[in-house]
């Protein structure tokens, strides 16, 4: 019924298995970084935004009524 006596012998994979579990281990960390980069890239962009922001506001004139003092 299964190809396989025991777990030991699943995991071995006829001595093939240090090559088939590494490649599940790297398929699934691609797959992990596609997932999370788009998430970690927008958190990233956000802050640059928000740290922009609060730059300019820091260095534009106190008076905001557009007139240049002479």
């Amino acid at each position: 019924m299964f190809a396989f006596d025991s777990l030991a012998d699943f995991f071995a994979m006829g001595r093939h298995g240090l090559y088939v579990w590494t490649a599940y281990g790297f398929a699934a960390a691609v797959v992990i970084y596609n997932q999370l980069s788009p998430y970690l890239m927008q958190r990233r962009m956000v802050a640059d935004h928000r740290r922009r922001q609060r730059r300019e506001q820091g260095t534009q004139p106190a008076s905001s009524s557009g007139v240049t003092p002479s």
